[in-house]
């Protein structure tokens, strides 16, 4: 992990707090990210690296031996069973350091989390309208 206890105000400077090798494989996950959602906003969020569209749509760190990728990802079965052997604790997903990291998997999960998020979204939209309906039965004042 980075050796500065320090919070890193952008991505790039969570990023140059890491080896070459680590930084090599973090850029690359940023690329993949970005080329999945493009309007995202990239943001630190409890001291990871964060992209936010219609909330967060993913977080990345960096460990010992692991890349972390959260939140869990729920919602796509057939996903959910390919990344179970990265399946960490509470259902967040580590990518071993040592072995390729799966960025197929991770432009899969972003797009995932877009759709959810649009979708949320809409529903919110869709409940505010329908609490700013007059209820039935009453007239609209004019």
């Amino acid at each position: 992990m980075a050796t500065s206890t320090e919070t890193p105000s952008t991505i790039d400077a969570y990023i140059a707090g890491f080896s070459p090798e680590v930084q090599t494989i973090l850029v690359r996950i940023r690329e993949t990210v970005r080329a999945a959602a493009p309007e995202a906003k990239e943001v630190i969020s409890y001291r990871m690296p964060a992209f936010m569209q219609d909330g967060i749509l993913v977080y990345f760190a960096a460990f010992k031996g692991h890349v972390g990728l959260y939140p869990p990802v729920r919602g796509d079965a057939a996903l959910e069973r390919v990344l179970t052997p990265y399946a960490g604790e509470k259902g967040n997903l580590r990518f071993p350091l040592d072995q390729p990291i799966p960025l197929d998997l991770i432009e899969r999960i972003v797009k995932l989390r877009l759709a959810q998020n649009a979708a949320k979204k809409a529903a919110k939209g869709t409940k505010k309208k329908a609490v700013a309906a007059p209820p039935k039965g009453t007239k609209k004042k004019a």
